[in-house]
């Protein structure tokens, strides 16, 4: 089983390299509903960019069902780091602003961490993008980016954000 996203090509290129059946489950109603034959072993890995606390508790409902299960912890401990991060920024301001591209699958991980714990929460490509009338109201506002971010795209919105507040 691959805990991730079928659609990304990390997950493609894992896919192409596994011998005998491959499972892809990004949901917990995929998790709920996932059924394997009782007597075969069961190896369980994660997309590298995934939301490490989604994974756990992914593998734990599968773990549930009593099947014999080896799971491996392959997401970056530099994602891990930048999401346990972001939460506990989002968790403290009144604003937060998360920087990257829309098909960045880390970025997009970056975002539903930060909505949950700050509603007031902007997901931007570039300063552009950014809506600075949805953070007027705010004393104290968060940045994280994804790790494919550029710096200077970075660098450019904070520099934004520090003059216009």
């Amino acid at each position: 089983v691959i805990i991730g996203n079928d659609k990304h090509p990390e997950v493609e290129g894992i896919k192409g390299w596994v011998c005998g059946k491959v499972t892809v489950i990004e949901t917990f109603d995929e998790a709920k509903v996932f059924q394997m034959d009782a007597n075969e072993q069961l190896c369980i890995v994660s997309q590298t960019t995934f939301n490490y606390n989604k994974f756990q508790d992914l593998v734990e409902i599968i773990r549930e069902k009593g099947y014999d299960v080896e799971s491996i912890n392959t997401i970056c401990n530099a994602t891990e780091e930048r999401q346990t991060e972001a939460k506990l920024i989002a968790g403290t301001v009144d604003g937060m602003i998360v920087i990257g591209g829309s098909h960045s699958s880390n970025t997009q991980k970056l975002f539903e961490i930060c909505k949950k714990e700050c509603e007031n929460t902007h997901y931007i490509q570039t300063l552009e993008d950014l809506n600075l009338e949805s953070l007027k109201e705010c004393e104290c506002i968060g940045i994280t980016a994804g790790a494919s971010t550029p710096n200077n795209i970075i660098e450019e919105v904070q520099k934004h954000v520090r003059i216009k507040f």
